[in-house]
């Protein structure tokens, strides 16, 4: 499968390139780079109130406002590069693997599993579980 290159301010995407005919996927794909940039807005703006997000081995988050403090605890991370391998999206579920690089050269391997509150194109992202480790 061929990757698509592209550069969302200094951070450099590298993505599996997809047909453009899923909104889901395109919408995950931009979560992911949100995340990378800490771009709190767009997050908020794609999850529900009472989002449920596990980061599995490290806690459990519930509600957009601890959501919201979570991502800004996590704003002194410095993401410069990301891999995205695989979006996948079916019905109301959808899920995205791949590798964050860190600005400090630290690698990190990550899948995440999102659950949607239909399987409509524009519904939101009520649960998300996160795998996490250290590819370094």
């Amino acid at each position: 499968m061929d990757n698509t290159y592209s550069e969302y301010g200094d951070i450099k995407i590298i993505c599996v390139e997809d047909c453009g005919n899923s909104p889901k996927k395109k919408l995950l794909k931009e979560l992911n780079i949100a995340f990378a940039e800490n771009d709190i807005g767009f997050i908020m703006e794609n999850i529900t109130e009472d989002v449920y997000w596990n980061l599995i081995g490290e806690k459990l988050i519930q509600g957009k406002d601890n959501f919201v403090e979570t991502l800004k605890q996590m704003k002194n991370r410095k993401v410069t590069e990301i891999h995205i391998r695989n979006i996948i999206t079916h019905g109301s579920t959808g899920a995205v693997n791949g590798t964050y690089i860190l600005e400090d050269k630290n690698s990190y391997a990550f899948c995440d599993i999102y659950n949607f509150t239909s399987a409509g194109k524009n519904s939101k992202i009520k649960e998300i579980t996160s795998y996490i480790i250290e590819a370094s």
